[in-house]
Formats: structure tokens, C-alpha cells, sequence
């Protein structure tokens, strides 16, 4: 017997996009969990009682670039051909390139609702930089290195921007995050933060769209920048400091300009709450070139000038005899030195496999500082991605599964080391972000929902709103 389904009536879908936010802190009570905030937090809470939420894995790797393009695209970062925010260029040693706008070849929502005759304004998505065209209007993400550049589309809407802060600039992002003058850092988030709040309003009040979405990234940052104050856990916290209540206190604020959002949509418009992965406490730094140096790994041609960190783009490699090295971040990328491949590689290709497994089976059995097992994670991008394009990691690696960052740099008196190498930061990502949709004509009562991927925010996104979901997007829709 056929089944047939009711169609839905197309709706509006306004997206929150909240970088950075962890489960543990929106789906959770303080009773619950150390770091749960949600009974502090009416609205949000709002939302996830009347509606569908869980937590929302997400890409490998889990950071912003490329999580919040997979997530738009629904294509995982293999098809999207970038793994971070610098990326290899080519097999030599020193090229390198910055995933802005120019790097997405995939269309993301705002595109395909752009075909479909839809309007979209789209405030703050990371790789929006350069501006690219598109049905709607445009303000661009942390990426532009000025708003004396164009920052938004059409170019004329900076001129209402300036109005809107009675000529104040604009701010795509804190200028400084990784500082030790906290008060500072506040400061730099609330008035960003403030100033984007202001604009979304106008916008939502005097521009037409079918879509809206927003990324705020001052969660990121304050994670970052002020973990340590809050999470009584983490190995650096001091009771009774005075930022204790900071990010408590910025969820809050954020809650509260939620709230005065919400009064301005009407009972058409479908909200999402998403973030593009989560957050946890840095437990600190492993060396990763250093660490291949004492395994004789990497060779240099003559000793760093200690007395400070060296980066790794500052030392002379002596790639004749030179196996792997690596990149630091969040997460490691690691790099085989293949003969073929790489100008002066080393790695016969027909042990790749073989030295690669080794490498591999050498980084899990790692020990932390205290010798215990560390517990990192590492993974093969073909065992992850449907296609591999551009010029991948050969390894990537989270090491103690994200509780540990990697440093690339040399100069440390350890393998391990309890500051970054690039300044100051209490926190890592976290591989499980936030989904939330709540439908102001439907009380889904507060349902909980298990196996949501980032790749599932676009197809459900296009489905709201009465759009075919293309065939080649990753993702499914959620289900309501």
C-alpha cells in the first residue's frame, strides 16, 4: 500500500550559532553537572524544553575551520578539501594557504536557497571572507582583517552598520584574545558582542529574508581566554578568583539577548541553536617535533637558538633524513616525508603504509607527564572522509582525546609543558557541540535525540524551509 507523506508547510528558520558552546553547559543543571548552567538560562532553556535538542558531533577535526562549513555544506572536510586554517598548498615544505571564502568550491545553505529564489542574511559565519554575492545581505567573519575592506554585502550596508553604533566600529572579532590582562579581554567581548546584538536587531527588524543566521564567536574566545577561572577541574584554577563568574555570566547576558530576538520572530520562523563543537579544559602541551626528534624521526641541521620557543618555520630541517614532522594546534597534523611525493622525501612510498601504522601505533602509546596512558586518538582522513582532495595530513592526531593541544614548536625543557606556545589559553575543543530546535507552532516536549552529526544541520535547515535537499549533502534530516 503506498504511504503517502503530508508536505510541511515551507517555514522561516532563524539559526543561532553559538561557537564553542558544550552540552555539559546548555543541556545540564549545576545539580546535574559541575558546569551546567541551564537553569540560569531561561530562554535557552525554553527552547530545549518545548523542543528537540542533543548533542551535535562534529567534524575531525573538531575546530572552527572547517567545522562551521561542513556543518553549512553538509560536506565533510575531505570533499571540502581543507583540514584547519592553514593548509599545505602543494607536497613542498613551506607553502601554505588560508582557508577564507576563495577556498569553499561547495555551495553552502545560504547558496542553495539563493537558487531556490529564497532570501538569507547571514552576520559573523567564519569563512564568509572574502564576501561572495548572494540573494540576501551579508556581514562578514573573524577572518576579515579589517572592516576597512568590505565586510558586507551589499557594500552599502556598512553605512547602516555605522549608523546602527552611532559610529562605532564594527568588530568581527576581539582583537586580542590570548592576553593576560583578563579585565581587558572582558571588555573586548562585551562591546563586540553588544555591537553584534544591536546589528542583528536592525536587521531583523528592516531587512526581508527567509533564512537568518548569526555565529556569535565570543563564547570561543572567553573559553579560551578565561577556563581556568571557572571550571573548578581544570589544574590552574584558584577558588575565590575574581573572574570566577565571568562565563557564567556571559552565558547569561547571551540569554538574555536571545530572549529580546525571539520577541521580534513571528510564529512562522523555525530556531535552531547549533555550535560548531564543543569545550573542555586544557590539561596542557605535548611537543610533537620535538618528541619526533628524540625518536629520530625529524632531523635538524644544527640546534634552535634556545633562551625561547622556536617555531618550527624557523628551524633548518635536514629533510634527507627527515621521517615526519608535525603541526600544532588543537589537534596535531602529521606528515610523512615520502620519496615522490615530498622534494627530498625520505619514506620509500612502498613502506608508506607500513611507516605510517608504525608512527601511528608510537603516537597511541604515549604516556602523560605522570606516565600514565594519555589516551590520544589517531586517525587516517581516508578511514574518515568520503574523498580526500587537496593535500591532507597523513596522520591527525588528538592528543589525550583533545585533553592535551599539540605544540610544533622547539625550546621547551619537556615533552610537556603547561603554557601555550602561542599565549595564553585554558581550553580545548570538544568533539560533541550543541543542537537545538524548537518550533514555535509544535511543543516537541523537549525530546532528546542521540547520532545528530554537524552534516545534518543543512539538509534539515533546506527541509524546514520547503527546498530540495541535493543529493550529493552528507547529512540527514532530523526528524520531527
Amino acid at each position: 500500500m503506498l504511504k503517502l507523506f503530508k508536505r510541511h508547510k515551507p517555514r522561516k528558520v532563524f539559526v543561532v550559532g553559538f561557537d564553542c558552546a558544550p552540552p555539559a553547559v546548555l543541556f545540564h543543571t549545576s545539580a546535574e553537572n559541575s558546569l551546567g548552567l541551564r537553569e540560569q538560562l531561561p530562554n535557552l532553556s525554553r527552547l530545549i524544553d518545548e523542543g528537540i535538542s542533543g548533542p551535535l558531533s562534529s567534524s575531525v577535526p573538531c575546530i572552527t575551520v572547517p567545522a562551521w562549513t561542513s556543518m553549512l555544506s553538509s560536506k565533510d572536510p575531505g570533499i571540502l578539501g581543507f583540514y584547519g586554517f592553514r593548509n599545505r598548498a602543494d607536497y613542498s615544505y613551506d607553502r601554505m594557504n588560508i582557508a577564507t571564502a576563495n577556498a569553499i568550491h561547495e555551495p553552502r545553505v545560504w547558496d542553495v536557497l539563493s537558487d531556490a529564489g529564497k532570501t538569507s542574511t547571514v552576520v559573523g559565519v567564519p569563512q564568509t571572507y572574502p564576501i561572495q554575492p548572494f540573494n540576501g545581505h551579508m556581514i562578514s567573519c573573524f577572518l576579515t582583517p579589517s572592516t576597512e575592506r568590505q565586510y558586507t554585502h551589499p557594500n552599502e550596508l556598512r553605512h547602516e552598520i555605522d549608523r546602527v553604533l552611532g559610529g562605532r566600529p564594527y568588530d568581527v572579532d576581539v582583537p586580542q584574545f590570548r592576553t593576560e590582562d583578563k579585565g581587558f579581554l572582558l571588555r573586548q567581548i562585551q562591546e563586540m558582542t553588544e555591537k553584534r546584538f544591536a546589528v542583528i536587531q536592525y536587521l531583523l527588524r528592516e531587512k526581508p529574508w527567509d533564512f537568518f543566521m548569526f555565529v556569535e564567536i565570543g563564547l570561543d574566545r572567553i573559553h579560551h581566554g578565561m577556563w581556568k577561572f571557572w571550571d573548578a577541574s581544570h589544574p590552574k584554577h584558584e577558588p575565590g578568583n575574581p573572574y570566577q563568574n565571568a562565563i557564567p555570566d556571559y552565558y547569561r547576558y547571551l540569554d538574555r539577548a536571545l530572549g529580546e530576538i525571539l520577541g521580534l520572530l513571528d510564529r512562522d520562523t523555525v530556531v535552531l541553536v547549533v555550535s560548531d563543537h564543543g569545550a573542555k579544559k586544557m590539561e596542557g602541551g605535548f611537543a610533537v617535533n620535538e618528541w619526533f626528534r628524540r625518536e629520530g624521526l625529524l632531523v635538524l641541521k644544527e640546534e634552535p637558538q634556545y633562551g625561547g620557543l622556536v617555531p618550527f618555520e624557523k628551524v633548518e630541517v635536514d629533510w634527507e633524513k627527515t621521517t615526519a614532522w608535525g603541526a600544532g594546534g588543537y589537534y596535531a597534523r602529521i606528515f610523512l616525508n615520502v620519496e615522490g611525493r615530498e622534494p627530498q622525501g625520505k619514506v620509500p612510498a612502498q613502506d608508506y603504509e607500513k611507516v605510517r601504522d608504525q608512527i601511528k601505533e608510537m603516537i597511541e602509546t604515549i604516556p602523560d607527564d605522570q606516565g600514565k596512558p594519555m589516551g590520544s586518538v589517531v586517525f587516517k582522513p581516508e578511514d574518515l572522509y568520503r574523498e580526500v582532495r587537496n593535500v591532507p595530513p597523513d596522520l591527525m592526531v588528538y592528543f589525550g582525546n583533545l585533553r592535551w593541544r599539540a605544540v610544533g614548536s622547539f625550546g621547551l625543557p619537556d615533552l610537556y609543558t603547561f603554557e601555550n606556545d602561542i599565549g595564553p589559553d585554558d581550553a580545548n575543543h570538544d568533539q560533541h557541540g550543541v543542537f537545538i530546535l524548537w518550533d514555535p507552532r509544535q511543543n516537541h516536549g523537549g525530546r532528546s535525540v542521540e547520532g545528530l552529526q554537524l552534516m545534518d544541520v543543512a539538509p534539515t535547515i533546506l527541509d524546514l524551509m520547503g527546498v530540495p535537499v541535493p543529493s550529493d549533502m552528507q547529512g540527514k534530516v532530523v526528524q520531527r
